[in-house]
């Protein structure tokens, strides 16, 4: 089970479906769980995993140079086993959408949704990442969990703003991966950044989208009329993305990834405070 566990990346799930039931109480303005959110959260989670397994598989070469020690490559977990594991979870994730939609969720807010992860999810690695196109693709599908969980109390407006400030860190740590995966992408030759311009270029775009994230998470929730207390929580993930900018621009990327992670966390804990206090 540790082996499956790291193969969805179990810790993210837990995010994802953490900023499903975010997306709801933003919307809604307090900390409630309707039938609708609950059935929702576990189908973002169930989503989330079927994408992780479907990566890791379409990766299994590229793993093998950068990332050894993953289940595929490491053969602790056979390619095939892991496609089943993947069949299941996405049949999971479609029962839950479907128990959502019973529970009173709208169908023409929710079903947009799941069709364009599911897509995205599914032609990441095989597709969109070797055009180049991976890191949008990811920082669209990565911030949706908000406004799915928005949509799927009804009030999907009330998630464009989380959704657009979750999509734009995760741009940069998008591209903080492929400053680490270099290795092996370029063994089965595809277009990151880090490829096209080189790592150091890479790691300074990565920071310059970091800088811009300060004023955007800052101008989106203030023009959404969001409490003091998100601009009070979110200064700390602020700090923690500049840091993230000074590492990249000397060329320092140990540790990036996980810093904005963290920020990644205490900005979803930030965005819930400012709608429900």
């Amino acid at each position: 089970m540790t082996e499956v566990a790291r193969l969805v990346r179990l810790p993210n799930l837990v995010i994802a479906a953490a900023g499903v039931l975010a997306g709801g109480w933003i919307a809604l303005a307090r900390i409630a769980l309707p039938a609708p959110l609950a059935f929702a959260a576990l189908c973002g989670a169930a989503l989330g995993a079927y994408g992780f397994i479907r990566n890791d598989i379409a990766d299994a070469a590229a793993d093998a140079v950068s990332h050894p020690e993953r289940p595929i490559p490491s053969g602790a977990i056979h390619p095939e086993t892991a496609d089943w594991y993947a069949r299941w979870a996405l049949l999971a994730a479609m029962g839950l959408l479907l128990l959502a939609l019973r529970a009173g969720a709208p169908p023409l807010a929710m079903l947009p949704c799941f069709l364009g992860a599911w897509g995205a999810l599914g032609d990441y690695s095989p597709g969109l990442k070797r055009l180049g196109l991976g890191n949008v693709a990811v920082a669209l599908v990565a911030g949706l969990p908000l406004f799915f969980g928005a949509a799927a109390v009804n009030r999907p407006r009330e998630g464009l703003v989380p959704w657009a400030i979750a999509g734009w860190i995760h741009v940069v740590r998008e591209l903080v991966k492929d400053i680490e995966d270099l290795p092996g992408d370029q063994a089965v030759r595809r277009r990151t950044l880090p490829i096209l311009i080189g790592r150091a270029g890479a790691a300074k775009v990565a920071a310059a989208i970091a800088l811009a994230f300060v004023p955007v998470s800052l101008l989106l929730p203030y023009r959404a009329q969001y409490g003091g207390a998100y601009f009070a929580v979110a200064l700390v993930a602020q700090l923690a993305v500049l840091v993230a900018a000074a590492r990249l621009v000397v060329g320092r990327i140990e540790r990036v990834s996980a810093l904005l992670k963290g920020a990644m966390v205490v900005g979803l804990i930030a965005l819930v405070a400012g709608r429900v206090t």
